[in-house]
């Protein structure tokens, strides 16, 4: 192989053959760098020394002049461990074909789930490092999920700051604290605070930390997040929260490196990776005044938006489950899983208030319910099939407002959602919301 020894090795698929965009999507998010060779490519893998390598050979589309170019590439790559995911059988009886199958550790059937595959290169693997850290948290088989994750390896491996973005509850410190149990920094202090929660006369301080004397009560120099997090990453949650001041002094930080405390006039060198979340528009912010141009511009350097969890399809289930089995081992609860209604009732509900609503709700349910199997009301969600619509041909003129903001917020102010229940198309529920000044931004 052609490989180089002055790079931290990656965790490596070199995929013999052609995937598919969803096998690409799971490889990425499940953090494997992919190197796609085509079966009659030259002999010459380029992989960086200290690489964990994994070979996949995609038989699916294998013709039987392929075949034996593919079976001396792998002979000349001994060493590789090597999957095979199966599913042409024109080419079954080729010896070449019996020489590859018999070197392959384990054989994948295709269509093969991401599950499958996953499971697959983690037990061939047995040797890959294992700092996962709360990447793992970050559960979901979506689409929308799978791109988080990948983006969490990716921005993992840069030191730059990153902008999380995304409603509330929609678990942005959790992603946070993936991208730094993923990076050069894991071994280094992980410090979070939360803007809006700081006193805006000590936020100076708590961030910055001050001098003796500083002000009343300052009875002995403190040292601020910034510098207790030295070496490490600081995730600054709310950042639009911040005071004037406040983005001033984390202005200095992110652009010489620099803080200095309160009471004082010296410099103090700091090395940090700031992350910052916010679930409000920091360029609405901009324009209003409210947050410094210049600041959101360092901030804003890579950006990671974490998906509302309605857009997150079986996702719910899965994390409702999740929930309830955590929640189980803890306490000695008789619900050990959800009926039909639930099911539908979760898939129904907008989620405004995303994860943290559904494990409030979870947890609630299993404490309640006298069944094994949680129901819908048991979750204070009402079932679907059982919801009679809103029609506006029932309302009298001077109640049309209202019954368009009940639908928004029976649905989570989701535009498509109200425009079924409603039985009017989107255009529609714009030009209501317009007609009776229902501005969605802010009651959103």
């Amino acid at each position: 192989m052609d490989v180089s020894n002055n790079e931290v090795g990656r965790c490596c698929v070199v995929w013999f053959g052609q995937p598919g965009s969803m096998e690409r999507s799971t490889l990425a998010a499940g953090g494997w760098q992919l190197r796609v060779v085509a079966g009659d490519a030259p002999a010459r893998i380029g992989l960086r020394g200290g690489d964990r390598v994994i070979g996949l050979v995609d038989l699916r589309a294998l013709t039987d002049e392929q075949v034996a170019p593919l079976a001396r590439l792998l002979e000349a790559h001994s060493e590789l461990p090597l999957i095979a995911l199966d599913g042409s059988r024109a080419v079954e009886h080729h010896p070449a074909l019996e020489r590859i199958l018999a070197r392959c550790g384990e054989r994948l059937v295709s269509p093969v789930n991401p599950a499958q595959l996953a499971q697959a290169l983690a037990a061939c693997e047995r040797n890959r490092a294992d700092n996962a850290g709360d990447i793992e948290r970050l559960v979901g088989a979506s689409r929308p999920m799978l791109e988080v994750r990948a983006t969490v390896h990716r921005y993992a491996r840069v030191d730059l700051p990153v902008l999380i973005t995304g409603e509330t509850g929609t678990g942005k410190e959790l992603a946070a604290r993936a991208l730094h149990d993923l990076s050069a920094r894991r071994w280094r202090p992980f410090v979070a605070v939360n803007c809006g929660a700081l006193s805006p006369s000590l936020v100076q301080s708590e961030l910055f930390g001050h001098e003796r004397g500083a002000f009343t009560g300052a009875n002995a120099r403190r040292l601020g997040l910034f510098e207790t997090g030295n070496g490490g990453t600081v995730f600054l949650d709310e950042v639009g929260d911040l005071p004037a001041d406040a983005q001033t002094s984390l202005l200095r930080v992110l652009q010489e490196g620099t803080l200095e405390r309160v009471g004082s006039n010296q410099s103090v060198l700091v090395d940090v990776r700031v992350l910052a979340a916010t679930h409000v528009d920091l360029e609405q912010a901009v324009e209003q005044g409210r947050f410094r141009q210049d600041l959101y511009y360092r901030l804003d350097v890579l950006r990671l938006d974490m998906p509302p969890l309605r857009v997150r399809g079986d996702d719910i289930e899965l994390l409702a489950r999740r929930a309830l089995d955590e929640f189980r081992e803890l306490h000695q609860v008789r619900a050990r899983g959800f009926d039909p209604d639930a099911r539908r009732a979760m898939r129904a509900h907008a989620w405004p208030g995303n994860v943290r609503e559904l494990l409030n709700r979870v947890r609630r349910a299993a404490v309640v319910t006298e069944q094994e199997l949680i129901r819908a009301a048991d979750l204070h969600l009402a079932d679907p099939t059982l919801q009679p619509a809103i029609c506006l041909d029932d309302r009298r003129e001077h109640a049309e407002r209202q019954a368009v903001l009940d639908a928004l917020r029976a649905c989570g102010y989701n535009v498509s959602e109200c425009a079924r229940r409603l039985r009017v198309s989107r255009v529609t529920v714009y030009r209501l919301c317009r007609k009776h000044q229902l501005q969605l931004a802010a009651l959103r």
